[in-house]
């Protein structure tokens, strides 16, 4: 594909991050509507736990499987299925009956969003090929994660309360059939040279530690840390860890490489995505419930009272991406390490909620941190890997972003519900939930600190070496080596 044109290549990626924007945009569009939700479907904390998570927790055990899917079997062909199913999902979810039935069909989106992201970014890296370009090209890519992340409380607020919290969903329809028509029009097939086969078992394992830790974190507070269902999960989870490392080890052609995780740029990579993501799904999940549980705000006014947040992040992505291509990843790493622990430190330590110019100094810090991290986490996971796995290496990149929506969800309302649930108002119930949101934060700063020097990007150039054969194809890194 480095042999389309300069305009069909803007048109591709125009495509990948239309698929983005609505499977990103689901993760955080829900989030304030959660109130009207719950007065209407007669739901728990931990029902509306689920409704964000049974999406994110899907996506993240699916992610892997579709990646290596689409290097095997086409990735316009899997990009295409996405897409349909991403759009019928979404339908399914605007009628949904009751609370049940919105999990059930909000899993169903998240099988079609699994095989868009992963897919998304493997058809990126395989028609950007030039370094500076492809730099760029990830650039706008990841500005797209951060906008549609930052915008959704906006956009949630905005159609809550003109039309209701069903009418979240229908924006994706248009959006994806729109999508659909160019990708079948504009995109053509691609294949991985040497595909990987095919792992069931490491995905069911992959699935099983995820599900397990999942469940045993948001149900948690209700059953007793102590109980047997909760402690079946820890077991479940551990033994599914063990089995997955040892399982992975001993294959030729495993599902996640280990060999990957020798770079430390892809490593800290992995981990600053888990970090952020667990820390922007938490900042969302508290402060909604807080302006309209606590502040007695509406959907609407909640989503403008976020609005300075969403403006720092639209700011800051596309000057994230410049830096990247210009610097290396380690400037905006820093400079996004600070500001989401210093926002966090706003909360945790000051009470920033209770007043409105602390509270929206602390918005627009975690905007600008978030809006930062994306594009040099995406750039960092990928580059310097093969293009015959781009598919996979894109897929971890984005599973540990879903992980980390994932855990945010589900450890800040466990933790929320848990300090309700011992006679304490919402605001003193939330301040442990801060101080976990600002150590994400002071994770981004270190882990990007360390990740980001000569030595590490000499680890992954070793990597990348031991990947593929000197002959073979690799994508180029997207900064120079010693950024």
């Amino acid at each position: 594909m480095s042999d389309l044109s300069h305009r069909r290549r803007l048109l591709v990626l125009a495509i990948c991050c239309m698929s983005l924007l609505i499977v990103s945009l689901d993760n955080t569009v829900l989030n304030v509507a959660l109130p009207s939700m719950r007065r209407e479907l007669h739901a728990s904390v931990a029902g509306m736990q689920w409704t964000i998570d049974a999406y994110t927790l899907v996506l993240a055990s699916l992610l892997i499987l579709m990646g290596s899917t689409a290097d095997r079997i086409g990735r316009r062909k899997v990009f295409t299925i996405g897409l349909t199913v991403f759009v019928l999902g979404s339908l399914l979810c605007s009628v949904a009956p009751s609370l049940g039935w919105l999990i059930v069909f909000r899993t169903v989106q998240a099988v079609g969003g699994a095989m868009l992201n992963p897919v998304a970014m493997s058809i990126i890296t395989n028609t950007f090929t030039e370094p500076a370009e492809r730099a760029r090209a990830i650039g706008i890519w990841g500005a797209v994660a951060g906008i549609s992340m930052a915008a959704g409380p906006l956009i949630g607020g905005v159609l809550t309360d003109s039309v209701g919290w069903r009418s979240i969903f229908w924006i994706n329809v248009p959006v994806g059939l729109f999508a659909l028509a160019l990708t079948l029009r504009w995109i053509p097939e691609s294949r991985a040279e040497r595909p990987r086969r095919p792992d069931p078992v490491g995905q069911l394992l992959v699935m099983a530690l995820l599900g397990s830790v999942t469940y045993g974190i948001i149900e948690g507070p209700a059953a007793g840390w102590s109980s047997g269902l909760i402690l079946g999960c820890g077991a479940v989870a551990v033994a599914s860890l063990v089995g997955l490392v040892a399982y992975e080890q001993r294959r030729t052609e495993p599902l996640i490489d280990p060999r990957f995780f020798r770079s430390v740029p892809f490593s800290g990579a992995t981990v600053m995505a888990v970090s952020a993501f667990s820390g922007m799904a938490g900042f969302l999940f508290l402060n909604t419930l807080y302006l309209q549980d606590v502040r007695g705000l509406d959907a609407l006014d909640a989503g403008l009272y976020m609005l300075p947040m969403a403006a720092c992040t639209i700011l800051a992505a596309p000057v994230a991406g410049r830096l990247v291509a210009a610097r290396g990843p380690r400037l905006p790493l820093l400079i996004a390490g600070v500001a989401m622990a210093v926002s966090g430190l706003l909360f945790a330590a000051l009470s920033a909620e209770t007043s409105t110019s602390l509270m929206f100094t602390g918005y627009v810090l975690f905007g600008l941190g978030f809006g930062m991290v994306n594009a040099p986490i995406t750039n960092t996971a990928v580059s310097g890997m093969p293009r015959s796995q781009a598919g996979v290496a894109a897929a971890v990149a984005s599973t540990s972003r879903q992980t980390g929506s994932t855990l945010g969800v589900a450890v800040i309302g466990a933790v929320l519900a848990a300090g309700m649930a011992g006679g304490r108002d919402f605001e003193s119930a939330t301040g442990p939930a801060w101080w976990i949101i600002t150590l994400c934060g002071a994770f981004v700063l270190v882990v990007g600190a360390v990740s980001s020097g000569p030595w590490a990007m000499a680890t992954a150039e070793r990597t990348a070496r031991t990947l593929e054969p000197p002959h073979a194809d690799r994508a180029p890194a997207g900064a120079p080596p010693h950024s």
